[in-house]
């Protein structure tokens, strides 16, 4: 996939990328391919791209993988003669109005993609317990109202904390084009004014920015995801909510190109919830495991076991195999098979 293919037309099979540990991206990309049945593989450093058809559930079984997004777009780094902070800011409102259509199927496949996964598991709750799901129901119209008027009140109160921090990122940042820099800043400012008088939309959203090379010289990730959310309230009628969002978007920017995606999972991969305490990164343990080819009945032994990943990731990924935790027993073990084999 080149850096200025898209990620989601109006047609076309739903693409995704993954975020993994430098040296992980061919695990990644060996595990997609076989877990996912995965096409259009590729990967740049920290991320692997691929298009598949699986569902959540399969997509979650993942283990070398740190996050998963649905990808809305890929392209080439923005483009600008020189880091002017004016031809940047262009460039990045860009993103949101020249494609608005990439934007909407992505949403309409996120929603898609969470209905189905969500009626999976009503429907295994309701056939392992009939009597709980009726409580649970209840318990969820009773939240859902508390939460329409918490939300109302927010709403109210979101638009203006905004408009506050356009106004001080104005006075923090000097420059030799004064007056051109508060032309933006005020455009920036009204643009907010227009968004919050926006009718409330069906979802809330937020926005997490990663930024390097030339954009960072002139944006913070911070005033990069102003910009960014500004742009989409705009478009789209969207709110923002930076605390309990409906939608999340991620957008990494950077002099190799220009990724954005939406998060399948507010949790990431990576934390395993059967490991209890740090150790090992899960995504290396697993990868270091998987090297030694594990076969059915396999001892897997690990001496200098520590706090025992390795062992976790290899019992919970190859069950048919035998970990010992203690690494009395390891040693034991290991000694007694040596001198067999001696």
């Amino acid at each position: 996939m080149e850096p200025g293919d898209a990620g989601l037309g109006t047609k076309g099979p739903p693409r995704f990328f993954c975020t993994a540990g430098r040296g992980l991206e061919p695990f990644l990309m060996r595990e997609v391919r076989e877990r996912l049945a995965a096409t259009q593989v590729e990967y740049m450093s920290g991320k692997v791209f691929f298009i598949t058809c699986s569902n959540l559930s399969m997509i979650k079984k993942l283990k070398s993988a740190e996050r998963v997004f649905l990808l809305i777009k890929k392209q080439f780094p923005l483009t600008a003669s020189s880091p002017s902070k004016g031809k940047i800011l262009h460039e990045m409102r860009r993103l949101i109005s020249d494609d608005p259509g990439s934007w909407l199927n992505a949403i309409s496949l996120w929603k898609s993609l969470l209905e189905t996964d969500a009626q999976k598991e009503k429907l295994s709750q309701s056939i392992s317990n009939p009597l709980k799901r009726k409580v649970d129901e209840n318990e969820q119209v009773i939240s859902k109202k508390l939460k329409v008027e918490v939300q109302k009140n927010e709403e109210i109160q979101q638009a203006f904390p905004l408009v506050k921090q356009v106004e001080e990122s104005a006075l923090e940042q000097g420059d030799s084009n004064a007056g051109r820099e508060h032309l933006q800043e005020k455009e920036l400012e009204d643009e907010v004014e227009e968004a919050a008088d926006a009718p409330s939309p069906a979802f809330t959203f937020r926005v997490s920015c990663r930024c390097s090379g030339t954009v960072a010289k002139v944006f913070t990730a911070q005033e990069v995801g102003k910009i960014i959310g500004i742009a989409l309230m705009k478009q789209f009628g969207w709110k923002a909510d930076l605390r309990t969002p409906d939608l999340e978007i991620f957008i990494h920017l950077n002099d190799v190109y220009s990724v954005l995606g939406i998060p399948l999972f507010r949790v990431p991969l990576a934390s395993r919830t059967y490991i209890q305490m740090a150790g090992l990164r899960s995504t290396i343990a697993w990868a270091m495991a998987s090297l030694a080819e594990i076969k059915a009945g396999a001892l897997v032994l690990d001496p200098m076991c520590g706090l025992g990943t390795i062992l976790l990731e290899a019992a919970k990924e190859w069950p048919i195999c035998h970990c010992p935790q203690n690494v009395w027993i390891a040693l034991s073990l290991t000694f007694h098979l040596g001198k067999s084999s001696s």
